[in-house]
């Protein structure tokens, strides 16, 4: 049945995700966009997290996949990069780079601005999309708020000089972490949501560069993407040596480096973040930031905590309104989770348009239960290691003693995953589904097979029977040796890997 009218608030990838997939139930669907929108692959000002690294996981690729077909294949004519990270990445760990052997994981590499620019050419293919530019909502248009009945049935705004209502059969918030519709549903009589939470302090700053030509490569350049895990050293040395680093390869042979940490203070001015690059605990990074041309100044974000707006857990949740994206669950940036969540749980919205023939009650509380489980996958990989820190704030903060463990184990049993899968393709392809947000934390660690790769190959570290090293030195240059190809000829490991625990 094709209703009459949806309005989506935001028109970036949560609200470009939404409009596609109620394009499909709607006579007409219009976009609310404060922002002009640029013809071409450009920064705006709603997007200030477009100046960092961003990646669509797989399971966000195969979802925007299905509510624009040929997505993926336009962002890599577009010029995205389907790469093999554990091919074309160089990987530095606990004890040193990681060696080269190709993996079941694979990732297009582009910037945030790009994804969105192709995003936006397939809405406007779609002839039942509006979308209209320099409009800001204002508020909501509601009736019995806070009743069994309570509906939302249009939005406010004001475009330009003037402002209006709009009437709707469905709208979807898709405004992002700062929204405001939470609270003008508690102006209208509904209860407010609670609201899980958890702010590690992590803060992250990016600079764009030009990287050489191919001719102009240092011809040690086999890798593609460079990145560096902070050390697990808990003696004394420079703050650099706990940055999560990374040199992030995009379209037009560019490279976004950024660098990361919790809780430290972090460069805000080109040549004191040239000169963090050369402390990062591998002289790899600095050496390769100075050989790029800088196309930018310096971007920093301290916006990055967990949040999630529990809709689902109302007992009379506003009917004829939906939240998606950052607008009901924003995560921690560095894990690269919230345009891949904000995706599924458009799929989540289309399973449900086509199972419920009215937006009533029912439909609501199945919509809600859906995204729960759907949000509660990556919810849960995000907690895992922000929950490590004394200095974390928020309702998701944990004991003491939980802490400890935490920050003692997160990093160790990530490396173990890595080291494992490397030999064990069972443990790979888990490990990647995980980090892809196609099967939970608990699913991993709780899997026999799983915890038997691990235990297996720990035994195989410790007897020295392992057919990959590890603990190559970051003071070199990282190996090249291909470990897929068993006749090439093997680079010993220069560091010795202590086996993970």
């Amino acid at each position: 049945m094709r209703r009459s009218t949806a309005v989506v608030l935001g028109g970036s990838v949560a609200g470009l995700c939404a409009a596609g997939v109620l394009a499909r139930h709607f006579e007409e669907v219009i976009v609310l966009e404060r922002d002009q929108l640029p013809p071409g692959a450009e920064h705006r000002r709603g997007v200030p997290q477009s100046k960092h690294p961003h990646f669509v996981l797989n399971s966000g690729r195969r979802a925007i996949g299905e509510i624009f077909p040929g997505f993926e294949e336009a962002l890599l004519a577009a010029g995205g990069m389907l790469l093999m990270p554990s091919m074309d990445a160089a990987y530095c760990e606990k004890a040193g780079w990681a060696a080269r052997k190709s993996s079941s994981m694979t990732m297009i590499y582009s910037s945030r601005v790009l994804i969105e620019r192709v995003l936006r050419d397939k809405v406007r293919e779609v002839d039942n999309i509006v979308i209209r530019e320099g409009v800001t909502v204002t508020g909501l248009v509601t009736d019995g708020g806070g009743t069994p009945t309570g509906r939302v049935t249009g939005v406010e705004y004001r475009d330009g000089e003037e402002s209006g209502t709009l009437a709707a059969g469905f709208v979807v918030d898709a405004l992002g972490r700062g929204s405001s519709v939470a609270d003008w549903l508690a102006a209208a009589g509904w209860e407010a949501p609670s609201e899980r939470t958890l702010d590690a302090k992590v803060t992250y700053t990016s600079r764009w560069y030009d990287l050489p030509s191919a001719e102009d490569r240092p011809a040690s350049w086999w890798w593609q993407h460079l990145v560096i895990t902070p050390t697990q050293d808990t003696g004394p040395h420079p703050d650099e040596h706990d940055y999560l680093s990374n040199f992030f390869p995009i379209e037009g042979n560019r490279v976004i480096v950024c660098m990361g940490s919790w809780g430290l203070e972090m460069p805000r001015k080109p040549q004191e973040f040239e000169a963090a690059a050369d402390r990062v605990r591998t002289p790899v990074f600095g050496e390769a930031t100075r050989a790029c041309t800088p196309l930018s100044e310096v971007h920093l974000t301290r916006s990055t905590g967990n949040k999630w707006r529990r809709y689902d857990e109302l007992a009379q949740p506003p009917l004829g309104l939906v939240a998606i994206g950052d607008s009901i669950c924003a995560f921690n940036p560095f894990y690269a989770q919230g345009m891949s969540s904000a995706a599924r749980s458009a799929l989540v919205l289309a399973a449900m348009l086509e199972r419920h023939d009215s937006l009533d009650a029912a439909f609501h509380r199945d919509f809600l239960a859906g995204q729960k489980e759907s949000l509660d996958v990556p919810w849960m990989l995000a907690m895992a290691r922000d929950q490590a820190y004394d200095f974390a704030t928020g309702t998701e903060v944990v004991a003491p003693w939980r802490r400890k463990l935490a920050a003692k184990a997160s990093w160790p049993v990530f490396n173990a995953i890595t080291a494992a899968a490397a030999e064990d393709p069972y443990v790979d392809e888990l490990f990647t589904a995980v980090f892809n947000l196609d099967r939970s934390l608990k699913e991993m660690m709780t899997d026999p097979r799983f915890l038997y790769g691990l235990a297996r190959h720990r035994v195989r570290s410790m007897l020295g029977r392992t057919k990959v090293p590890s603990g190559f030195d970051i003071d070199q240059l990282p190996p090249a040796t291909d470990y897929t190809d068993p006749d090439q000829p093997r680079e010993p490991a220069t560091t010795a890997a202590p086996a993970e625990a």
